[in-house]
């Protein structure tokens, strides 16, 4: 009797450690915006922090924007649109992937770089395929080893957009 009074009670001082190692969450807002630089124009950088995913874990993340559209348009070398409409609006959902390791700390802080839809569709002879804006929507981040997500909220609307290029219709 006086064991199992022992193992009781050294089973119970063990739960409270099992349960603050497996609490994953997320901290703080998720943050979403444009990314600097020409190499990759119309992307955005999708920021994040979870705690409480345990020590030295690798973690496998998703971040996605539910819509995205972007509009392609044809340049000529002066820099200028063409007189003909050429030009294609492509929708979809985009996402990224990828692991983070949490170290010694048990949290993450990590970004994901989302790209707007191909505008490959776009036939521009003699010109180049150009990203006029793009809009995304619905952005979020879903740790899927642990399955949860947070979606991203943006003051004034849901949806993070920018203009490069205007063409008219």
């Amino acid at each position: 009797m006086k064991k199992l009074v022992i193992a009781a009670i050294f089973s119970t001082a063990l739960i409270p450690n099992i349960t603050l190692a497996g609490n994953p969450h997320f901290i703080g807002p998720i943050t979403a915006k444009f990314a600097t630089g020409q190499a990759n124009p119309g992307s955005v950088d999708v920021c994040w922090k979870e705690a409480g995913v345990g020590n030295n874990q690798s973690i496998n993340y998703l971040a996605s924007a539910q819509t995205a559209t972007a509009t392609y348009v044809c340049v000529n070398n002066g820099g200028n649109c063409p007189a003909a409409a050429n030009k294609v609006n492509v929708t979809g959902p985009v996402s990224k992937s990828g692991s983070f390791s949490s170290a010694k700390n048990g949290s993450i802080n990590a970004c994901l770089r989302i790209e707007p839809p191909s505008g490959e569709a776009l036939d521009c002879p003699g010109q180049t395929v150009t990203l006029s804006e793009v809009s995304y929507s619905g952005i979020g981040v879903k740790d899927a080893t642990n399955n949860i997500e947070k979606m991203s909220v943006y003051i004034g609307g849901n949806t993070l957009s920018k203009t490069f290029m205007s063409c008219g219709d």
